[in-house]
């Protein structure tokens, strides 16, 4: 496939394919306690929660582990597919957020990692917060993150290697990618390429159209206000400090309505 093929409508936007999901596999093995514990800090053990993109459960599973009552949504059946493995029994379903339907509200639903910046087109975004507000119940907390523009990369116009694994039988597991920004969306593009090879034999490649919108401070506070979101605090650590610039490469949210 060629790399004009990426943006011609044919491969989604940001979804994690087969192996993009076998190197995320590898390269997220352990989930990062401060961001655990941060989520976990809003569960309550009889709340009804909800993840949003919840992947390949790398904050779904310990979430199960300490019998919390869980649900998932994903729209990559790669991800989804890991996390049966792991955990058989979850509660998981296979869509995209807007398309999502649920007779019953939580009292907690969350979107962890900076995910929230794969919806680069606003006005999906805004279509996603409204979704979420209509599935949060009164005084539920919806908690999320966002990538901001201290986490920019640097523009290259070329394909480099940035990551390189290897796996059992001596297979090999490249991504990849270059970078460039756009100053009046705001939004970061890094198409990325992976490969996976036996030796010097390429046995399978994937193409990824990989972009994040990148936010200032303030600016997620106007689409969360036109969305009916009427509470919330911005973070810029794990730890709680209130956000006060734009140095955090990323803000976390707690919101209610």
């Amino acid at each position: 496939m060629k790399e004009s093929d990426m943006f011609n409508g044919d491969i989604k936007i940001n979804y994690y394919g087969a192996l993009c999901t076998m190197m995320y596999e590898e390269l997220h093995r352990d989930t990062p306690q401060d961001e655990l514990e941060f989520y976990l800090s809003y569960a309550k053990k009889e709340a009804n929660i909800l993840e949003a993109l919840c992947g390949s459960g790398r904050f779904f599973i310990p979430f199960l582990k300490r019998g919390l009552n869980i649900k998932g949504i994903d729209n990559s059946h790669e991800m989804l597919e890991k996390l049966k493995l792991k955990s058989p029994n979850a509660d998981t379903f296979e869509v995209d957020i807007e398309q999502y339907q649920s007779s019953e509200k939580f009292d907690y639903i969350f979107i962890s990692s900076g995910s929230v910046s794969l919806f680069t087109d606003i006005r999906q975004c805004k279509k996603i917060l409204k979704k979420i507000n209509l599935l949060l119940k009164t005084n539920g907390k919806f908690v999320f993150a966002v990538d901001t523009v201290a986490s920019r990369c640097k523009n290259d116009n070329d394909y480099n290697i940035k990551v390189s694994l290897k796996l059992k039988h001596d297979y090999i597991l490249i991504l990849k990618s270059k970078n460039w920004y756009d100053e009046k969306t705001h939004t970061q593009f890094s198409p990325s390429i992976y490969e996976l090879y036996d030796g010097k034999k390429l046995l399978q490649s994937e193409f990824m159209n990989f972009q994040i919108h990148l936010y200032e401070l303030g600016e997620m506070d106007n689409l969360l206000q036109e969305t009916g979101f009427t509470k919330f605090c911005v973070y810029s650590s794990f730890n709680k400090e209130i956000a006060v610039d734009n140095k955090a490469e990323m803000f976390l949210y707690e919101c209610s309505h």
